[in-house]
């Protein structure tokens, strides 16, 4: 049934490249000594400041996600240190055992995988910290298994309350581009991110953006090596300084046409407008599944109560195991489809992981697009027998007509 036509990948990360940034891509390679790879390179490095809303530095290098952390952490740390992690889902988490293999000692505060971080927690716990141990308290912005969205800002103040001289280092892999990101604003030392998905370039690049007391902070780590240090990057004496060694040539130029669309055109708030009025689309949807013809819950939910709390760019949702798998799975077979996974919210292997699954609206996507998706789960959740409420997809089109 799905052999023609395009087949739609409704996951978080990779995202939906643009045929604009494929087709970038695809040329020849480039002479990396000189010309326009070069010639590119300073907008691409202005155009990832705004993004960010930072005035400070950015470091690119050849990783995804995971290498970014390993940027950070590398130029952060030195064997023996602390850190603390405020953990709210599975890249919470991975984070600090990326810190923790480094020889780190780190502490976690975890909010579970329904809640945001609690600042008033995180200002106790730095409080409790007389002698100034912890060097980094590291945090996601969005948690992309969970799909919760934590309040930076507050952490910071958190920070400030307790007179603490930690530095805050956000993950921004899933909510860049997304969801409402001021890193200068909002005091934010340290942010990584990753080309996959707000960023609509294929899995590859990884950012680091750091303000001054996070440079100067990084020049006593004893873990900083040649690849990762952070400092000939941010300010390279040769070109291939930028990224360690030979330049990652294509990404190059598929992401700046990614940046020319989401920067320069639509604009960086024009985007984030775009992505709250889809999310509230999908969680519109979805609250309508959850109410059942005779005023029975139909065990749909979102696993994010207060709408301030859920991403934008991600949305997680539970339903009756094993319906959420069974949905995946029609979704994707009959209706060209793929939903994603219900990473971290149970334990592998049990049962209740079966009973997740989550939607992604963050990069490249627009108003048919996500009605799209909520017809063909609706669709399948028919074909399937799946209990659910009526009137979603009428009462999600009000949403993107508003």
């Amino acid at each position: 049934m799905t052999n023609t036509g395009r087949h739609y990948l409704a996951i978080p990360g990779p995202s939906v490249v643009p045929d604009r940034v494929l087709n970038a891509m695809h040329r020849a390679s480039p002479d990396i000594y000189s010309g326009e790879l070069h010639e590119i390179m300073p907008g691409i490095y202005e155009d990832l400041k705004k993004l960010a809303r930072t005035k400070h530095y950015v470091a690119i290098y050849i990783a995804n996600g995971h290498g970014a952390w390993e940027a950070a952490n590398t130029n952060l740390f030195s064997p023996g240190d602390h850190a603390l992690a405020l953990v709210t889902g599975r890249f919470g988490e991975g984070w600090a055992q990326s810190v923790e293999a480094l020889g780190v000692t780190v502490q976690r505060l975890d909010f579970g995988k329904q809640s945001p971080v609690d600042p008033e927690a995180v200002a106790a716990t730095l409080a409790a910290d007389t002698d100034g141990r912890i060097k980094v308290v590291l945090m996601s912005h969005v948690d992309t298994t969970t799909s919760v969205r934590n309040d930076v800002a507050a952490v910071r103040a958190a920070l400030d309350r307790a007179g603490h001289p930690a530095l805050l280092a956000v993950d921004c892999i899933a909510s860049l581009g997304c969801d409402v990101f001021e890193m200068d604003q909002w005091g934010v030392d340290v942010m990584v991110s990753a080309s996959q998905k707000g960023m609509m370039t294929p899995p590859g690049l990884g950012f680091v953006w750091m303000n001054e007391k996070a440079r100067q902070a990084s020049l006593g780590s004893r873990w900083r090596t040649p690849y990762w240090d952070w400092l000939p990057r941010i300010d390279p004496s040769r070109f291939y300084q930028l990224f360690g060694g030979t330049a990652p040539t294509h990404h190059l130029f598929g992401l700046r046409a990614a940046l020319d669309m989401l920067v320069r055109e639509e604009g960086v708030e024009a985007a984030w407008r775009r992505h709250e009025r889809l999310a509230r689309t999908v969680w519109t949807a979805f609250d309508a599944w959850g109410e059942g013809e005779d005023g029975q819950p139909t065990g749909i939910g979102l696993n994010v109560a207060a709408p301030s709390s859920r991403s934008h760019a991600v949305t997680t949702v539970k339903f009756v195991s094993p319906h959420a798998t069974e949905l995946r799975n029609w979704t994707q077979a009959h209706a060209g489809v793929t939903l994603g996974v219900g990473l971290g919210m149970a334990p592998e292997g049990d049962f209740g992981a079966d009973g997740y699954l989550r939607i992604a609206h963050m990069g490249h996507v627009n108003t048919h697009m996500t009605l799209g998706v909520l017809g063909a789960i609706e669709a399948g959740m028919s074909a399937l027998n799946i209990p659910h409420g009526s009137s979603a997809l009428a009462r999600a089109a009000a949403v993107l007509a508003s």
